[in-house]
């Protein structure tokens, strides 16, 4: 093999003589390479919970110009988008991998070259396979060499349950307002402000608690003191009010629904 020399290089063309009819072509993986040209770059996270198989994330590596809206559209219904900090460098002619912590079951293919992508299609560039459909992962993207390029703890949103089934325990289950006494001074540590208040709007909405009730959970100084008071008075009106509280920390704070057991 050998490489042509140009006759003539204008700003639109290149000149060259081939002199016989042997295969020939443009080097442009090679130059790429030659050149390393890197470019800003994003990584985007799909969960898709199951009941019945191992849960996945699907990870794609894109340029940052593409539209998240584009790739959120060609996802299976039930595929939730896990918002991360996303951005990142990718050199075209690098290979990359992904790493799950903890190990998950299966993450395909092992590797994969970076390629320039426009739609309209757009597919994984990865498939993790996880052994657990809840918690935190840190997932991990490593260049050819084992350096890391992007990493993130990511918290895995719970699977849901629907509300009418929470409604009713079942039989060799554990009563919600049990549930929550159980729980009682860990929600009151662990759940924060904001959650607290996106609770309470939820229980007005479906008539858990008053407009009094409200007002008197918010009046409280101390975010310690609204919390006691939102799971007591929750507490207070029975299995149904209990049942729809748990839906709504689901909903809102599944690490912490998660962290509590509450499932």
């Amino acid at each position: 093999m050998s490489i042509l020399e140009p006759l003539e290089i204008t700003a639109t063309h290149v000149v060259v003589k081939v002199p016989h009819l042997s295969g020939w072509g443009l080097i442009w993986d090679d130059f790429k390479r030659l050149l390393n040209i890197t470019v800003n770059g994003q990584v985007l996270l799909f969960f898709r919970p199951s009941e019945t198989e191992p849960a996945r994330i699907n990870v794609f590596l894109l340029q940052e110009n593409i539209p998240l809206s584009e790739v959120s559209a060609q996802q299976h219904d039930d595929a939730k988008y896990i918002q991360t900090p996303a951005d990142c460098l990718f050199s075209f002619s690098q290979r990359y991998s992904v790493h799950c912590d903890p190990e998950s079951r299966i993450i395909q293919p092992k590797q994969t070259q970076f390629r320039s992508k426009s739609g309209p299609n757009y597919h994984p560039t990865f498939q993790v396979f996880l052994s657990t459909n809840s918690g935190f992962v840190t997932l991990i993207v490593k260049d050819r060499e084992g350096n890391e390029i992007w990493k993130s703890s990511v918290c895995l949103p719970a699977p849901r349950t629907e509300t009418l089934m929470r409604n009713v325990p079942a039989e060799s289950g554990v009563p919600a307002d049990e549930r929550l006494r159980t729980v009682h001074s860990r929600f009151i540590a662990r759940v924060s402000e904001p959650v607290l208040n996106k609770l309470l709007d939820k229980l007005l909405e479906q008539h858990v608690i008053s407009d009094q009730e409200m007002e008197s959970v918010r009046s409280q100084q101390s975010r310690a003191d609204k919390a006691r008071d939102v799971i007591n008075t929750v507490r207070r009106k029975g299995l149904i009010a209990s049942s729809l509280l748990i839906d709504a920390l689901c909903e809102e704070d599944p690490c912490l629904f998660t962290e509590l057991n509450l499932m």
